[in-house]
């Protein structure tokens, strides 16, 4: 550690409200109506959350004052918009870039409710969305509910990077955790810039480079996980932690969701409902995905038969490598996030992905933060079923594209799905405390 970066944290650690006043403000400015497009917020919040995991903010409330600035900068946005309406257009900024609010105007007019989410994760539109949205009159209850979605979401994505690595510079890791962690950014960096360059350059066969992508970086884990032992105890320390009883029973909750059973479950009843709508090819597709990483990651756990972490005072029997709950959490969401961005421009359509990808990542993440899996393992349960998901796309869409489910079909298999998932999560959190119990 450097000697300002140290000098800077000592400080901190003694006057820990100034860092996160700093910290909710910059996440405030970033969501504020025209603010957001004048500040450098994203490049701010790396030094910034860098130095909250260093040891003076916990994550837990370095997420929560992030989420209190975003719903704060969206909600004035919103209340400008809904007070001034048209006549906003007549600030020097916007008379003189008209088109920062057209753009927001036309996205919401086009997705409606659902922009306000998916704008959310982008840098241009995020500040203009809540603004535009006042000046149509939106209703408070449909902005509000799609607000706290993104809002929720979005520190998870802007401040954990910076936040894991404060932590990751302020305890004793293993000698080698920075190179092999370094290795292991790069690769998944190249593998989601070079999906994304060629997606919106809309290559020949771009699905099944994708997947080729994801399955050679898939083999190069499975023969190198042995010697990635230093980032798999280094990230799992740091992980650790950050351990709390209040987020023990959120983790626990969350885990819930990738449970073998109810994954399974919520599967087939995807599946049904796309069948009883007659929406064959989609149905086809997720049966696909599904089904084949379920057995592949089997296949792999006993192929390798590696063991678990030891942290539980009741150590899980069952194999680690792969994830499962990593694997059939991101299949199924990656799933409902390639249905949804069918026939939407390029870039939507990644949104889309990531967006999906969020749920996963907390299911994949609660898995070492309850002690039961490596870091690698989640790592493999997700680029496993990326790609399968990438090779059946590319598979059933050889011809013709994959049509997206109908709006009819949505309206029902969100609800459906999702509920499902909440309800057996919810019924399942007092025997988790019971499962989950650490040394």
């Amino acid at each position: 550690m450097s000697e300002w970066f140290d000098a800077i944290s000592q400080w901190l650690a003694g006057h820990p409200q100034w860092l996160g006043l700093v910290l909710l403000l910059i996440c405030f400015g970033e969501c504020l109506a025209m603010v957001g497009l004048l500040i450098p917020g994203t490049l701010l919040l790396f030094p910034v959350t860098t130095l909250a995991g260093s040891g003076v903010l916990n994550l837990s409330t370095a997420l929560l004052l992030a989420f209190i600035g975003s719903l704060a900068g969206v909600l004035v946005s919103y209340a400008l918009g809904r007070r001034y309406h048209q006549t906003i257009r007549q600030l020097p900024l916007l008379r003189d870039h008209p088109e920062w609010l057209l753009s927001a105007e036309l996205y919401l007019d086009r997705y409606g409710a659902t922009s306000l989410i998916v704008g959310h994760f982008i840098g241009p539109l995020r500040p203009m969305l809540p603004l535009a949205a006042g000046m149509l009159d939106m209703s408070f209850g449909r902005f509000l509910a799609a607000s706290l979605v993104a809002s929720a979401g979005w520190p998870l994505i802007y401040l954990m990077p910076g936040w894991a690595t404060g932590a990751a510079i302020r305890l004793p890791l293993p000698e080698g955790f920075w190179r092999e962690a370094g290795i292991i950014a790069t690769v998944l960096v190249l593998l989601i810039g070079i999906s994304f360059y060629c997606s919106l350059h809309k290559l020949r066969r771009v699905t099944l480079l994708i997947a080729g992508l994801c399955g050679s970086s898939l083999l190069v884990l499975t023969i190198s996980w042995p010697h990635l032992t230093e980032f798999d105890q280094g990230l799992m320390a740091v992980i650790q932690q950050e351990r709390t009883v209040t987020l023990d029973r959120v983790m626990i909750f969350i885990t819930r969701f990738g449970d073998g059973n109810i994954q399974m479950t919520a599967g087939i009843l995807l599946a049904v409902l796309l069948l009883a709508l007659r929406q064959w090819r989609p149905a086809l597709f997720a049966s696909i995905v599904l089904l084949s990483s379920a057995l592949a990651n089997s296949a792999l756990k006993h192929t390798f038969a590696r063991s678990r972490p030891e942290i539980l005072l009741d150590p899980l029997t069952s194999y680690s490598f792969p994830s499962s709950h990593s694997s059939a959490s991101f299949a199924f969401f990656l799933v409902l996030g390639t249905l949804a961005g069918r026939e939407q421009p390029t870039r939507l359509r990644m949104i889309c992905l990531l967006l999906a990808c969020l749920p996963a990542c907390l299911i994949a993440l609660s898995r070492i933060y309850l002690g039961v899996h490596w870091p690698t393992d989640i790592l493999g349960g997700a680029l496993l079923s990326a790609t399968f998901c990438a090779t059946a796309l590319a598979l059933l869409q050889w011809r013709t594209p994959l049509p997206p489910p109908s709006h009819r079909a949505w309206s029902l298999i969100l609800p459906a799905c999702l509920g499902l998932l909440v309800a057996y999560a919810l019924w399942q959190l007092p025997t988790g405390a019971e499962l989950y119990r650490y040394k």
